[in-house]
């Protein structure tokens, strides 16, 4: 039988690999990773909100019942088109007749890589820990601190980009400041947190309309987010982050910094030999394979596909809808048919803010608050893999709801020293 290999378990490579279940194909499903994550609600985990197993499980666990799929946890090292080989970091080699290749994306701190471990993103379970670490962390150094600046630079929290992820994380963040944190502290008072989201272009959630757009500042606003658009930035390190607006060169004391500006395809692309898009994309035909090479399809956030004239988002829906006509063009090749050409279906944008705040765009229907964030709750519980992950998210979601309370605080790992404090005196306030 044909032996089809896909690279990714996302939501493109799962719908690829779930398309092909009643096909005669042999598949090997690789994944650095031993689960499938709901990347959307990461952000959740990131703040305490959710633990990981609510919006992860186990690649293994989700295609038990797939006789044709055989998973390996293993890292791609390279691709070789010609000889139809993909290679691991063993060194070992599988061959392939069809290769579907769905690696996802990455961060991009636009040619700074120095600042990824001072402002970390938020893209694998690791990241959320690290994060969720440094938030939870923040608190209890200010708690420790004497000196007022110092604790106001370890109270004040800094979101870089506006896009959805940004703009969740920051109306999260001034959550957990203003109510799930009230009364457990002693020596500070966690309302007293800053929340600041800067963003280069002059508005938030820029893929979405202006009048959405402004609407998501209002209700960040509202929350007690500090929102500064037409900010660049210039610098980052363990105690400020720098940018440019409209007034110039400014500086603003943080010591925690979370990224969520920038985004870059997986660095696997380069191993198809193919030139790329700035991005890093692999540009795929109608089909989705790439040229000359009819069974190699390329899809999700590395592709740099079409639909309608228009670039595909990188978002869910759409790595869905590639992986599964991606498996029905292997179908088409085997049967010597023509394959089918990608035509995207754009069902919406959602974009949470906080509690009761949201935005949401579904075909020319527009609406915000309340109503958005409701039907936010619906669309991702509903999307979760799995019986138990709906019901945990559902059970979390209402109990915080009702108590403000997140039960995902714990900090696993043990404590790191603190920074040293200097000896001399400040001379520069924390935040402008």
């Amino acid at each position: 039988m044909p032996h089809v290999i896909i690279v990714g378990c996302g939501f493109g490579g799962l719908a690829a690999a779930r398309a092909l279940a009643d096909a005669k194909v042999d598949i090997t499903m690789i994944d650095r990773s031993n689960h499938h994550l709901f990347q959307p609600l990461l952000y959740q985990v990131a703040t305490a909100g959710l633990s990981a197993p609510a919006i992860s499980a186990p690649i293994r666990s989700i295609l038990a019942t797939q006789r044709n799929v055989t998973s390996l946890m293993a890292a791609v090292a390279d691709i070789d088109v010609t000889r139809k080989t993909v290679a691991l970091e063993d060194g070992s080699e599988i061959a392939y007749d069809y290769l579907i290749v769905a690696a996802g994306s990455t961060h991009s701190y636009f040619g700074h890589d120095e600042w990824a471990s001072l402002a970390p993103g938020l893209k694998t379970l690791e990241d959320a820990f690290d994060i969720r670490r440094r938030i939870l962390m923040a608190f209890e150094y200010a708690e420790r601190e004497d000196d007022p600046v110092r604790r106001a630079e370890w109270l004040t929290f800094t979101v870089i980009g506006a896009g959805a992820t940004g703009v969740e994380m920051a109306g999260t963040l001034i959550e957990i400041a203003r109510h799930t944190l009230s009364g457990e502290f002693r020596r500070i008072d966690p309302h007293h947190a800053k929340v600041v989201l800067l963003e280069g272009s002059d508005r938030v959630l820029a893929a979405f309309p202006p009048d959405l757009s402004e609407k998501a500042r209002t209700q960040l606003v509202k929350l007690g987010v500090d929102v500064r658009t037409g900010s660049r930035v210039t610098d980052i390190d363990e105690e400020c982050v720098r940018y440019t607006d409209k007034d110039g060169e400014q500086r603003l004391a943080s010591r925690t910094v979370i990224w969520s500006a920038g985004v870059a395809a997986s660095p696997l692309g380069k191993a198809l030999n193919v030139p790329l898009d700035r991005a890093g994309r692999v540009p795929v035909g109608g089909g989705l394979s790439i040229p000359g090479h009819p069974e190699v399809f390329v899809i999700g956030d590395l592709a740099a596909a079409t639909s309608d004239g228009k670039p595909v988002p990188g978002v869910s829906p759409a790595a869905k809808q590639m992986g599964r006509v991606a498996a029905r063009n292997v179908l088409a090749h085997m049967a010597g048919k023509t394959p089918e050409n990608f035509v995207y279906q754009d069902y919406g944008s959602l974009a949470t803010i906080g509690r009761k705040a949201a935005v949401a765009m579904v075909g020319k229907l527009k609406f915000s608050g309340y109503p958005a964030w409701l039907f936010w709750l619906f669309i991702h519980v509903y999307f979760l893999i799995g019986f138990r992950n709906r019901l945990m998210v559902m059970t979390d979601w209402a109990w915080a709801y009702l108590t403000f309370k997140r039960s995902a605080r714990v900090i696993s790992s043990a404590i790191n020293t603190p920074p040293a404090k200097p000896h001399d005196k400040h001379d520069e306030a924390p935040t402008q």
